[in-house]
């Protein structure tokens, strides 16, 4: 199963900006709408503003949080800036799901690289969803005109992560410690760099 690649508005659920659709899943943007539903625990909002049901344990304020390392006021006040690229993960087949997200931490409006990070809710890991994903929003973030390279970090004992950002076309560039976490691998590609081709078991669940 190939890896297919292209955007579209999806304005009539409360999305502005361009979804990113793969074969199995359509990538949602991330709205400062959707975040303030999140915060106030309004999921009935979040599935209208996303067009699919949410984890049980998804949305929450914690969620938020971890996927948000900067003050969430900034979040709010320039969604533009703070929100650029993030999106959730929806499936196509079957009833729409959101099974996870992936988030840029930002734009990248001095440096150029373009930091991102992801996660997949523990039931609908094992799937792919995080590969194909990661590779559609990198190739994104890698036509966008203010980034020159798209990075990400990830411990260096989890070889599902690693494998993921392999997958992405990413390569290590270096390690680096950090307070809480301990080492840290960093992974990058540049701008220009071809993504390896990714074919999708067909055995994989749905």
């Amino acid at each position: 199963m190939a890896l297919s690649l292209w955007c579209d508005a999806r304005e009539n659920v409360g999305v502005t900006e361009a979804s990113i659709f793969t074969d199995r899943l359509e990538l949602v943007p991330i709205t400062a709408e959707l975040v303030r539903a999140v915060l106030a625990n309004d999921r009935s909002r979040c599935e209208e503003l996303v067009g699919a049901s949410f984890p049980v344990d998804w949305p929450g304020r914690v969620f938020v949080e971890r996927a948000f390392t900067i003050d969430l006021e900034a979040v709010l006040n320039q969604p533009e800036v703070r929100l650029w690229g993030d999106r959730v993960l929806v499936t196509r087949r079957g009833p729409r799901s959101v099974v996870g997200s992936v988030i840029f931490h930002g734009k990248p409006l001095e440096t150029g690289r373009a930091s991102l990070a992801y996660g997949v809710e523990r039931a609908s890991q094992g799937r792919g969803y995080a590969t194909e994903s990661v590779r559609a929003c990198v190739a994104w973030a890698l036509t966008q005109g203010e980034v020159r390279a798209v990075e990400a970090t990830t411990t260096p004992w989890h070889r599902a992560s690693i494998r993921v950002l392999l997958k992405a076309g990413m390569r290590q560039i270096d390690t680096v410690d950090h307070l809480m976490l301990g080492e840290l691998v960093v992974f990058a590609i540049d701008r220009g760099t071809e993504l390896p081709p990714l074919t999708i078991p067909s055995n994989l669940p749905l």
